[in-house]
């Protein structure tokens, strides 16, 4: 069986906390074995257990996993978890026959070469990537043998954020087949109280129903979910199981006093949450992107929340509408209130809205502020209100300024903290991390909003999160003698329905108490208190040992302080970063955190010698970027929920790309003739370029009577950083403004330099990186000197795209991009072994074939066949434009 050597985990941050958990299971097609329905390919997962510790909304997460090898060879078996976006994972560990593999979680650096490295000698790179909105897919594959045992804990922590009057634990339940001890069991316990509990699930039947125990009773709750294998199944002596979705716990605590401060161990969490209070009026400006790429879908389902959100609105509120292509129009001159003759007319408006022209992002953005700018100065609007802008776009700036670097200047400039800005992204053509960093400057947050069926939804449904503003410029004030390290404690907005949490260090361990002062503003009047705590009062509610993990307000407070570094980290330039950075990345290897600046060496046992694997954690905005990616699986056809994605041309020239939520792959071949020069990828935000010049056989096959083409040299630039190397089968050559360096693939050679990583594995492939971009990965194809037809060639891999802009395009860059496509009408071919389809790919309809491609990452002699739907024709219809296109002058 083949074995996956190496681990690369991906992990991102949303604004919302989930928790999900997909279960172990084996990735080979399922052979169902007549003895026991609990073993599947020769591999019984025997217990599967999350348990779950809540104490003062701060969740620990223990997943474990159980499985032997039932089969009389060694076997493969998976561990599949999908955790939530806002986790940090604390550890992880594989034990195999009484011998644990623990993980050490490192700086991000000290692992980078270890990592660049093992992918240089081909073994796999395993990914946990984003996998769903809320969720990201932790993934690592071990091989046992026949009779022996493996058990998977993972831990992760994170911190449950009140939205709606509630928090909520969001679990996946997917085992994919029976398993004979399944069970989830959460405890809560809140010094509080508890106010309300509740548990469901997509999947939960009539009879499922009473399978959930739910008890609660002041300060403790407990869920416990533990299906027999009878209830697991589908249907009376069915082998399939039934749990297959969303397990989801809610809960809220008892409010008595406006606030909540606990004191532990020398740290506090104090947390704010008043009921009952009048709303403040609003003053709303909605930006709205109507450039020529937001026709169809998008306008219809932005026309369609936007009156969703006309009908929410309230009387006290003022509103506008400024729509932006290349030129910038408003429904009004200046903000109107909210009355029913208004929201009329405002229907009317919105049902008329269209797209035409390019995207004039700046100028949207300068008239909104000016707008309420003019409403404040003219008293217009409430002094006692909330000004707020929403920004919806789908693209990049191209008319007017479009430097975004300057986009952000001139508006925080133009806003001075006097207005919380709220970026929407509309897909995944956007500079998400652009979005992101300008509201961040402004007090407000970034969303993705994911183009589906359900866009409309999701608009609203973010609108509904702060359409209920309760309290502006809320204050959180500590005595500085006695407290240090405290965390975010101001604040331009309280929602009605969320919570207020700062977190902090007492500079004596052995203060006996804490006095904080909170100010606001209200609808009415200034919110103004004060309230104490002893830890003697905390340390009376906190009896109930057996909830309690660790030193968790310690925990805690570590784990709001990174999440708050990183996002302070994100518009931070120069010496500030830097600090950020050392401060943040202290933190996370202090508390053992797997964040963005660190990552997880785990220690597999494979064959003769044991492996490291490597697992790191992108941002929202990095790893989103490109979530198609191709990938090689040499066991069998599951690609969603392998973690092997990259991008690829290999062979004569043959394209293979994975579209990861289609659980599928497509390919197309390039046929063109020797020495065309092919774009492959082209960024222009990072400077990289690759490019492919194409050889042919050495005379014509008169069997086939056609010469095959190949890649027989590859130029890979940066221009930034005025760097080029040449790859041929021969020799590499780097050249840079000091000169050439060059070397032959007989070297075994490790270049590491600020700007460029080079490692060449001899006579088999090499590792490529330069600066912070993309990593490729190129397979040397050495054929028989004296061979008749064949020359030897060149496979080129790309790794870590998600480090490429979203302006990539080329043959191959273009897929780093999402995709998404429908097959239809499945028939017989003229291969009784490969049937066509039609596929349904940006409203065109193309015949395609069943079949397999070569991937030769780590097999470059025999090569792994991938299943793929292709494209005939040079990828006519898939790919922008044709084939043609493509074809440029030099390599460079």
């Amino acid at each position: 069986m083949e074995s996956h050597l190496l681990l690369c985990i991906l992990l991102l941050i949303p604004a919302f906390a989930s928790s999900d958990f997909l279960v172990t299971h084996v990735r080979n097609i399922k052979k169902r074995n007549s003895d026991n329905d609990l073993v599947v390919n020769g591999i019984e997962i025997y217990r599967m257990k999350i348990d779950s510790k809540v104490t003062s909304r701060f969740a620990h997460n223990v997943i474990t996993s159980r499985a032997v090898n039932r089969g009389n060879a060694h076997k493969e078996v998976f561990f599949d978890v999908e955790l939530p976006k806002t986790a940090f994972i604390t550890n992880f560990s594989m034990t195999i026959d009484g011998i644990t593999y623990p993980g050490n979680i490192k700086e991000k650096e000290a692992a980078k070469q270890q990592y660049e490295k093992a992918v240089s000698k081909g073994q796999t790179a395993g990914l946990v990537k984003a996998s769903g909105r809320k969720t990201e897919k932790f993934t690592v594959s071990v091989n046992i043998a026949a009779g022996s045992k493996v058990t998977f804990e993972l831990i992760y922590e994170e911190l449950l954020k009140r939205q709606f009057g509630k928090y909520e634990m969001f679990i996946k339940v997917k085992p994919k087949q029976l398993v004979k001890d399944f069970e989830i069991e959460v405890n809560i316990f809140e010094p509080q109280g508890i106010s309300e509990l509740e548990a469901e699930g997509t999947f939960i039947t009539n009879d499922l129903q009473n399978v959930i125990r739910k008890t609660f009773s002041h300060k403790k709750g407990h869920i416990s979910f533990k299906p027999t294998l009878d209830q697991q199944r589908t249907c009376e002596n069915c082998s399939q199981s039934l749990l297959d979705g969303d397990f989801i716990v809610k809960y809220d605590v008892e409010r008595t006093t406006p606030d909540n401060l606990q004191i532990v161990n020398g740290y506090f969490v104090h947390f704010f949450a008043p009921m009952n209070l009048p709303k403040l009026p609003k003053n709303v400006i909605f930006i709205i992107d109507i450039s020529g790429s937001m026709s169809g879908r998008e306008i219809q389902q932005t026309r369609e929340a936007l009156l969703k959100i006309l009908d929410d609105i309230k009387e006290d509120d003022h509103f506008n509408f400024i729509l932006f292509g290349s030129d910038v129009h408003t429904w009004k001159e200046t903000l109107i209130k909210a009355t029913p003759e208004n929201l009329d007319e405002a229907r009317k408006f919105v049902r008329g809205i269209d797209t035409k022209g390019l995207t004039n992002l700046y100028g949207g953005m300068m008239k909104g502020i000016d707008m309420l700018n003019a409403a404040h100065e003219g008293n217009l609007v409430p002094k006692r209100s909330a000004s707020i802008i929403i920004m919806l776009t789908d693209g990049q700036p191209n008319v007017g300024i479009s430097n975004t670097q300057d986009i952000q200047t001139h508006v925080k400039k133009a806003i001075e903290g006097k207005y919380t800005l709220y970026n929407l992204g509309f897909g995944y053509g956007v500079d998400y991390n652009f979005l992101e960093k300008m509201a961040l400057e402004n007090k407000g947050l970034a969303r993705r909003i994911y183009p589906d069926s359900d866009s409309a939804l999701q608009l609203q449904g973010f609108y509904d999160e702060v359409s209920n503003p309760m309290l502006r410029d809320v204050e959180l004030n500590y005595p500085e003698n006695e407290i240090a390290d405290v965390t975010k404690n101001s604040f331009k907005h309280f929602y009605d329905g969320s919570e207020i949490v700062v977190a902090g260090r007492l500079r004596d361990i052995n203060q006996n108490s804490l006095t904080v002062d909170v100010k606001g503003e209200g609808a009415n009047d200034a919110l103004s208190f004060t309230s104490q705590q002893d830890k003697e009062q905390t340390a009376k509610a906190f009896q109930e040992q057996e909830y309690i993990f660790g030193d968790f307000i310690e925990r805690l407070w570590a784990y709001l302080t990174i999440e708050q570094l990183l996002e302070k980290r994100i518009s931070a330039t120069g010496e500030e970063k830097d600090n950020l950075t050392a401060e943040a990345l202290d933190l996370s290897l202090k508390y053992k955190f797997v964040t963005p600046l660190t990552s997880m060496v785990v220690t597999k046992p494979e064959e003769d010698e044991n492996q490291a694997a490597i697992a790191d954690k992108p941002t929202e905005g990095t790893a989103q970027a490109a979530p198609i990616v191709a990938q090689a699986s040499p066991v069998h056809y599951v690609h969603a929920s392998n973690p092997t994605w990259y991008t690829s041309v290999d062979g004569d020239p043959h394209f293979i790309i994975s579209v990861p939520q289609k659980e599928d792959a497509i390919c197309f071949n390039i046929n063109e003739n020797p020495g065309a020069v092919l774009r492959l990828i082209n960024d222009p935000v990072t400077g990289i370029t690759v490019n492919g010049e194409l050889i042919g056989d050495k005379k014509v096959n008169n069997d086939a009577k056609i010469q095959n083409t190949y890649f027989g040299k590859l130029g890979i630039a940066n221009k930034h950083l005025d760097l080029k190397v040449t790859v041929t089968p021969e020799k590499i050559t780097i050249q840079n403004e000091t000169g050439k360096t060059t070397f032959t693939w007989l070297d075994s050679v490790t270049v590491q330099q600020e700007s460029l990583t080079l490692i060449i594995n001899k006579k088999k492939s090499l590792v490529l990186s330069m600066g912070s971009g993309a990593s490729f990965v190129i397979v040397l194809h050495q054929v028989w000197k004296k061979h008749p037809l064949h020359r030897d060639f060149l496979g080129l891999y790309t790794l870590e795209s998600h480090k490429l802009s979203e302006q990539t395009h080329g043959l191959l860059g273009q897929f780093f991009h999402p995709i998404d496509f429908a097959i239809l009408e499945i028939h017989p071919g003229s291969d009784p072994k490969k049937p066509d389809a039609t596929m349904i790919f940006k409203n065109k309809e193309l015949i395609v074939t069943r079949g397999w491609q070569k991937d030769y990452r780590r097999d470059p002699e025999h090569g792994i066949d991938i299943p793929c739907w292709f494209v005939h024709n040079n990828g006519a219809g898939l790919i922008d434009g044709v084939h043609t296109d493509y074809v440029v002058s030099s390599l460079f």
